[in-house]
């Protein structure tokens, strides 16, 4: 059997933009990630953390925000 080094040479960005959203999701999925992203908004969960932030910061009671916080990330009540 003959074995032979092939060089070449590939776009990553025109491959990365044939991908999406759910192949990734899939992709780390099958490799056992779970990422809890696939629902989660960036934007929501930073409201929530700044109000934790600020309602903490202020000396103020933030017990409902980060209820929401929790749930929000991981489905579950306390």
């Amino acid at each position: 059997m003959v074995y032979r080094t092939i060089t070449t040479d590939i776009d990553v960005y025109d491959i990365l933009g044939e991908i999406t959203d759910d192949d990734l999701f899939e992709e780390l999925e099958s490799r056992g990630l779970d990422l809890n992203t696939k629902f989660v908004s960036g934007d929501t969960t930073r409201e929530l953390l700044t109000q934790i932030w600020l309602n903490r910061r202020l000396g103020k009671d933030y017990q409902q925000s980060l209820d929401q916080l929790i749930y929000y990330g991981i489905g579950k009540v306390l």
